[in-house]
């Protein structure tokens, strides 16, 4: 019966997707384990180091729905190694050919080899969804490339700025993000196959051969030098995957952040019959929006305790490895789950273009205090300039009364300009700089690709 999260039949569905449990099943564990094995006797046959009638069975009988896999379990409870499989496999294979499996090899070797190959599967839909978020988020940029909103800082308003705008950083940063996945790649999706210590003691002879050949049958990269106990390669995979996390975890707190009541310029996707409160009939709660942004603070908090288990001992330590075990398949869990609801939110998400026309006025003028500023500056010096603006901006917002008639009793002020200009100042509409401008260059960036 499931107990966790991930795979429990009432609340699976917020921790993980049905594509990710079956990618990172015990079936597929085995499946991995077993793809290892048969390729490395493939190779070795290859090379006249086991028979190759013996590689074929081998080959032939590498099917995770061939073994007793309850079995193995009940191995694990005396042995972490790659033994139980063993004896599992050995027992459907014929004519003596579990006597040829895992020649040469280590536990390890496979151990290593087979989570590499769950991640690259897991990390295949995990890279699809991050570029489908991104397409989606630079859909927004164009779309709304030119509608104005009030640009914040430090929480409160600062400079207008337009919605595609915000949408194309989010692109942006996406897309670095995308390519860090890719760039890593050749790093981290590395077999194993070095024997007890690295040294390839038990095959002197075709020990680098039976590499090449074993992980060009897997889609693998050889390694230059044995990695067991180097696990900056795994490090580097959740690392990665929580530098995804931290900016779909940015993007979907602003846009949680925006579906305030007082704000509301964005809001979750939203249908009839969604139900916010058992009590409270009216409320439009941003439920899967808090859901995202759980599963990605989880994903985050997993990249310090793989960091941690970069401390191994010697040769060899399994107690480092098997934080790897539970944590990353966790982490891709998480990651494929909050993917699939932000590509959801990202796809469908509901903008208030009059909203964000409206919340450009709430300080009624003061968000246009630069341009002023920056207009007197040209007769007076910016520093004076920034001192003139300064204290008008201060009497209007502790009053509560509209920058531009504080403004017009300024003298300087009314001295260096006509009411009409100074209504052309605080028009929020004439001073978003060159976020259009910007909006296309991301655009731009990501069409040749």
């Amino acid at each position: 019966m499931p107990s966790t999260a991930i795979d429990s039949q009432i609340h699976g569905c917020m921790f993980s997707t049905d594509e990710m449990r079956e990618i990172l099943s015990d079936k597929a564990w085995v499946q991995k384990w077993l793809d290892t094995e048969a390729a490395l006797a493939a190779a070795q046959a290859e090379l006249g180091v086991i028979p190759k009638e013996k590689a074929d069975i081998i080959n032939q009988y590498a099917k995770a729905e061939l073994i007793d896999i309850p079995s193995i379990g009940e191995y694990y409870k005396s042995s972490i190694t790659i033994v139980p499989l063993l004896k599992a496999f050995k027992a459907i294979l014929p004519e003596n050919a579990g006597e040829f499996v895992h020649w040469g090899a280590t536990s390890q070797d496979i151990v290593d080899t087979g989570i590499v190959l769950l991640e690259r599967d897991a990390y295949e839909v995990i890279l699809r969804d991050m570029k489908l978020c991104q397409e989606y988020c630079l859909d927004l940029a164009k779309k709304y490339r030119n509608t104005i909103m009030s640009g914040r800082t430090h929480v409160v308003h600062a400079l207008p700025i337009t919605f595609g705008y915000k949408a194309a950083i989010w692109a942006d940063e996406l897309g670095r993000d995308i390519e860090r996945l890719e760039e890593m790649r050749d790093r981290v999706f590395v077999g194993e196959m070095a024997g007890a210590v690295g040294t390839l003691a038990s095959q002197p002879e075709h020990g680098l051969e039976t590499q090449e050949r074993m992980f060009k049958i897997l889609g693998l990269k050889t390694p230059t030098i044995a990695w067991h106990v180097a696990r900056d390669n795994q490090a580097e995979f959740v690392s990665v995957l929580a530098l995804c996390a931290g900016t779909l975890g940015r993007i979907m707190h602003e846009i949680l952040t925006l579906q305030r009541t007082e704000i509301l310029e964005l809001e979750e996707p939203f249908f009839m019959g969604k139900v916010g409160s058992s009590t409270m009939p009216h409320k439009r709660n941003p439920a899967v929006l808090e859901n995202v942004l759980a599963l990605l603070r989880n994903v985050r908090s997993i990249a310090p305790s793989i960091v941690e288990s970069m401390i191994s001992e010697m040769e060899r330590d399994w107690g480092c490895f098997l934080s790897e075990w539970e944590a990353i398949p966790r982490a891709c869990h998480m990651m494929a789950a909050a993917l699939e609801k932000s590509k959801n939110i990202l796809k469908n998400l509901i903008v208030y273009p009059k909203h964000m026309e409206r919340n450009l006025f709430a300080q009624k003028g003061l968000m246009l205090s630069e341009n002023v500023m920056m207009h007197l500056a040209n007769r007076l010096g910016r520093m004076t300039a920034h001192g003139i603006v300064y204290k008008g901006a201060m009497e209007a917002y502790e009053k509560e009364i509209p920058f531009k008639d504080v403004l017009l009793r300024t003298p300087e002020v009314a001295a260096a300009f006509t009411e009409e200009e100074i209504d052309a100042m605080l028009d929020p509409h004439n001073y978003v700089g060159l976020a259009p401008e910007f909006v296309d260059r991301v655009v731009a960036k990501y069409s040749k690709n």
